[in-house]
């Protein structure tokens, strides 16, 4: 309520003049695609007291802008997803915030000619696996203000060394998770994993504990204790991806790790189980998650839901909201995925026999372009087991579904280029292949919104406010303050020109950057300067919730078995001390 009434100084704009806007405009309620039924009287009242607050504070905001900016941007279609103002002005920021959105004159140290563009909140990634220079470079130049990594993030005992290594050195925000993978490597094959641009640590090498060992209750609470030390340390919350470890994790095991999360507030962020899936298995896969969290009250995420089924997951995610719980999703707007050669996904017992895929169909190679074989792939893996390939999944038709979903969140998960000679100043043009949704997630959805139809503020809200408004409800204070065009909000700014802003990476060329997007604003400093990365301009700001002490409970058989009347005893249910194997490929823990 008090955010509603005082903090969208868009209101201001014509209070100031002695007109009265609090109550929502149809036109701004259709954009944002919200209902255009009658305003309700609730809605009208609470209208009604914005602009009287408005009025209250119309000299206030005057006073304010006559003091000098450090940023002034002029002439702007200024865009607000969380109220829906949508209206040309100027924007003045102030010590890294927006101090002033008015349509009265603004003065500052730099003036930045907006007409004809939009003034929106800053891109945020919630779901970007290449957090070096370069990945953040093309991030930039595709809007993004932002970029977590919460699917995957860092080992949790490495929280505080993924955090100071980038303290001052970032060209953008940044943020991680605590990473369940990178926990069950170091307990369960020794190996030490910092982030997903090192994966190859594990994911390369001959040792699978990570994937498909069935840990006991010793090792599996070994796993637990590393990811809540990562959420002690500050992480935004625990990723997992859960699909490559399909065999060996189990129910109990992933139950445990969002109830880990839960003590903390904190979101899991999922790969699926069974993803990708067909229609019912990916909507399965959802499920587990959504009823963990809605047993511990805790916030989910669900990571790239643009597979088959999604509809129904979208849905599942609509009802769960609508009875109070912080459960959300992100995707990105591609047809094809991406991922490593030697994914458990990709044998041929789930990708042919059981998702009847053919592989010179569905499966290309990143860098040459070639397309698999089962007889190729299996020479390919025993040569390079982690290599990088586009996995074709979806009709092109279902992005426009996706890109059409309200309170969905575009994520890219933008992959990582394992190749140690890239530099800040390498030509996008020699970088290696990947896919192009690292380069340019944001532009096509701008670029594709545009070009069927839907509303722009749909896509400013997907880009923004939808990854903004959940990470912030789990009281993480620096997404309270991001993803909005408000006063007091911290100055994280994306001016593009709707007409032709323009993602130019491809299947074929991944990393060219995109068009249209002349200017970017971290934390009131710009960034990206008429189209240009400026070197060396580091204000990126970590997304970090403060460090706080252990909650971490072991699991404990007989305060569990006093609790529930039944033990996991070897983190898969059962009778206790006598859990059967139903799959022969599941490696038992510890012999």
């Amino acid at each position: 309520m008090r955010r509603l009434m005082q903090k969208p100084n868009p209101k201001n704009l014509t209070a100031a003049r002695g007109v009265v806007v609090g109550i929502a405009q149809p036109k701004w309620r259709g954009e944002n695609n919200m209902s255009e039924n009658k305003i309700s009287r609730r809605e009208f009242n609470l209208g009604v007291a914005a602009g009287a607050a408005a009025i209250g504070s119309a000299g206030r905001a005057l006073a304010q802008t006559r003091e000098p900016f450090d940023l002034v941007i002029l002439g702007g279609r200024v865009m607000d997803p969380e109220t829906g103002f949508d209206q040309v002005a100027n924007v003045g920021v102030r010590a890294g915030r927006i101090a002033a959105i008015t349509v009265e004159p603004l003065e500052g140290g730099r003036q930045i000619d907006a007409s004809g563009h939009v003034v929106a909140p800053g891109f945020i990634d919630t779901h970007f696996h290449w957090p070096r220079p370069m990945g953040n470079k093309l991030a930039l130049l595709d809007g993004r203000t932002t970029v977590m990594d919460l699917e995957i993030g860092t080992l949790g005992t490495l929280v505080d060394d993924w955090y100071a290594e980038r303290a001052g050195t970032n060209q953008i925000n940044y943020g991680c998770a605590s990473c369940h993978e990178f926990a069950r490597t170091l307990v369960l094959d020794g190996i030490t994993t910092i982030d997903a641009p090192e994966a190859m640590n594990h994911r390369g090498s001959d040792k699978s504990g990570w994937s498909h060992t069935r840990p006991d209750l010793e090792k599996g609470n070994e796993i637990l204790r590393v990811l809540d030390t990562g959420l002690a340390a500050g992480a935004v919350g625990i990723g997992s991806t859960l699909g490559y470890m399909r065999d060996g994790a189990s129910a109990r095991e992933v139950f445990e790790i969002q109830r880990i999360a839960a003590a903390y507030g904190r979101p899991c962020a999922f790969h699926f189980r069974y993803t990708p899936g067909t229609d019912t298995s990916e909507a399965n896969g959802i499920q587990e998650m959504l009823a963990n969290a809605a047993a511990l009250g805790a916030p989910a995420i669900a990571c790239h839901f643009n597979n088959p089924g999604y509809n129904l997951v979208h849905e599942l995610l609509v009802r769960m909201r609508a009875q109070g719980h912080n459960m959300w999703g992100e995707l990105y707007p591609y047809a094809a995925g991406s991922t490593a050669l030697n994914a458990v996904f990709l044998e041929p017992e789930i990708w042919v026999d059981q998702l009847g895929y053919k592989y010179e169909e569905t499966i290309q190679d990143a860098l040459t372009g070639e397309w698999y074989t089962q007889e190729s792939r299996t020479e390919m893996m025993a040569r390079e087991p982690a290599r990088l390939v586009l996995a074709y999944k979806m009709p092109e038709s279902a992005i426009l579904d996706w890109l059409r979903l309200p309170d969905v969140a575009i994520a890219s998960d933008g992959m990582p280029i394992l190749d140690d000679s890239i530099t800040w100043d390498t030509p996008f043009e020699d970088l290696p292949n990947s896919h192009p949704r690292g380069a340019g997630s944001c532009a096509r959805t701008l670029r594709m919104g545009r070009e069927n139809g839907i509303p722009l503020m749909q896509s400013v809200a997907q880009l923004s406010w939808n990854s903004a408004r959940p990470l912030g409800l789990t009281g993480l204070k620096a997404m309270q303050e991001r993803g909005r065009m408000q006063e007091d909000m911290i100055a994280d700014i994306t001016i593009f020109d709707p007409e032709t802003v323009t993602d130019n990476a491809t299947y074929a060329q991944g990393n060219l950057p995109s068009s249209g997007i002349p200017f970017v604003i971290v934390n009131g400093v710009v960034v990206v300067d008429s189209g240009e990365v400026l070197r060396g301009v580091n204000p990126g700001q970590p997304i970090r919730n403060e460090p706080q002490e252990s909650l971490f409970e072991p699991l404990d058989v007989d305060a569990w078995t006093q609790a529930f009347y039944a033990v996991p005893q070897d983190f898969g249910g059962g009778v206790p001390n006598s859990q059967p194997a139903y799959d022969p490929r599941v490696i038992p823990c510890c012999e």
